[in-house]
Parts: structure tokens; C-alpha cells; sequence
């Protein structure tokens, strides 16, 4: 059976930045696959035309380019927030706001977005809201391990959970969950 639109589709793959001999930035094995709805809008568009018409056992090996993928490094998506958004009781919440630290805020629409502390002064507080691996070409390579039909539970919950159109992706899969 070929990958098509509403099957179930559970692989495994290795995620590399750049190419294939670059950094591992992500692996994903048969003990905990990849599960989805092929065709669903759960993951990056270019990756799943990249498995388009794969078979159980096929094997795969492709890369995107950073426009295909996540999209390249934005300078306005980082953004001075007032230091007041992290304070609790006239002080500053050293728990949320340190650098390094993701945490989840809402845009002017009340959409979900996750950004990055970068520094932390005395008047604000710098945030990256790129996605973790914007600007980064990534390398696949992995095996298909399922393909079947999707019970029609499986296409329920995914139409029922797939509310959420642009939630950081901070906490996605290298696969590009777009929530």
C-alpha cells in the first residue's frame, strides 16, 4: 500500500542539519515511530511530499532547504518585551525569566507562540520567536514501517485536534509539526 492522503503513516528517521554528514539534531526509532494522517496539514508540506507514494519498507532520503522547511531567520520576530510582562508581585519571576529559557505568550490576536529569552536588562527582555530551526537546511533519511488505512477515529481526532494554526512550533518534531 502507497502513501496517500488519510492513510496512517508510522516511520522512522534520522535528522541531520545541513546534510548527511551534519549535526543529529533529531532520531526517531521503532520504539517510538512517527504516527500521523498523511495529507492532514499536521506536518511541513515539503516533508510529506518527500514520502509521497513510499510503501512499507521503503526507505528515504531527502533534504529541504530552509524556505521549504522552517522558513529563514526573521530579525523582526525578535522583539523587546517589557520586563514588566515577567514580574509577579513587583519582582521579576527568576523561575520564567532567565536566558535560554522557551516560554509560551500570545500575539496581539491571542494566537499561541513560544519564543526564546536572549538577554535580560533592567528595562526589558529580548525574545526570538523564529522557530528553533529556522534557517536550517535538514537532512532525512529514514525507513516507512506503516502504511494502512486510517481507521476513521484516527481521522476524527486529527480533524478534532488540528485546531491550532500556528502555535510556535517550538514543541513539534524536527518533521515539522505546524502546531
Amino acid at each position: 500500500m502507497k502513501i496517500e492522503k488519510n492513510r496512517f503513516i508510522s516511520l522512522v528517521y534520522e535528522l541531520r542539519e545541513n546534510d548527511s554528514e551534519g549535526k543529529i539534531i533529531e532520531v526517531v526509532e521503532e520504539g517510538r515511530p512517527l504516527n500521523f494522517i498523511y495529507g492532514t496539514g499536521r506536518l511541513l508540506q515539503s516533508f510529506e511530499s518527500n514520502l509521497s507514494l513510499l510503501s512499507k519498507g521503503d526507505s528515504f532520503s531527502f533534504s529541504l532547504s530552509s524556505p521549504d522547511a522552517y522558513g529563514d531567520r526573521r530579525e523582526e520576530m525578535i522583539v523587546d518585551v517589557p520586563l514588566s510582562v515577567f514580574m509577579v508581585d513587583g519582582k521579576v519571576d527568576e523561575n520564567i525569566c532567565y536566558v535560554g529559557n522557551v516560554v509560551p505568550m500570545m500575539d496581539g490576536s491571542g494566537n499561541p507562540l513560544s519564543g526564546m529569552i536572549c538577554e535580560v536588562t533592567d528595562m526589558h527582555v529580548r525574545m526570538d520567536f523564529n522557530h528553533p530551526m529556522a534557517g536550517v537546511d535538514l537532512c532525512f533519511s529514514g525507513k516507512v514501517i506503516e502504511v494502512r488505512e486510517a481507521t476513521s477515529d484516527e481521522l476524527n481526532n486529527t480533524m478534532h485536534n488540528h485546531s491550532c494554526s500556528s502555535c510556535g512550533g517550538h514543541e513539534g518534531s524536527g518533521c515539522g509539526g505546524s502546531c
